[in-house]
Formats: C-alpha cells, sequence, structure tokens
C-alpha cells in the first residue's frame, strides 16, 4: 500500500494573498522546494514542517496529512 504525505501549502498560501517566493523567504528555502512540496514531490524535514506551520499559525497535523494514495 502506498502512502504519501498531503498537505493544505497552496491553499493557505492563497487564502493569505501569498506568492511562493514570499513564503520561501520567509521560511529560508527555494521556491523550488514550496513547489515540490506543493506537488507532493518533496516532504519537508520536521524543522521545515514547524516553520511552515509557524508562519501559517497552524498546527503541523492540520496542514500535513498521512494518507493512502489513490
Amino acid at each position: 500500500m502506498n502512502k504519501i504525505i498531503d498537505n493544505k501549502i497552496k491553499v493557505l498560501r492563497a487564502m493569505r494573498d501569498m506568492t511562493q517566493e514570499e513564503l520561501a523567504d520567509s521560511t529560508g528555502v527555494t521556491r523550488q522546494t514550496i513547489i515540490s512540496i506543493e506537488k507532493n514531490k518533496y516532504v519537508p524535514s520536521l524543522e521545515l514542517a514547524f516553520k511552515l506551520a509557524e508562519e501559517f499559525g497552524e498546527p503541523i497535523e492540520s496542514i500535513f496529512t498521512y494518507k493512502d494514495k489513490s
């Protein structure tokens, strides 16, 4: 069974009218990293996940979910 870690980064960015570049700058990563996370091609480190959660003022578990790949 394949599992993935899904996320709501793109939705949260849109709700805050934030660009990928702005989010990348505020969390200390590249825009490409943000793109890869949003497309579920890259699972962020725990440190980066905490930074993203802090940026959005959300708990990590509300941003990232572990689920079966459909």
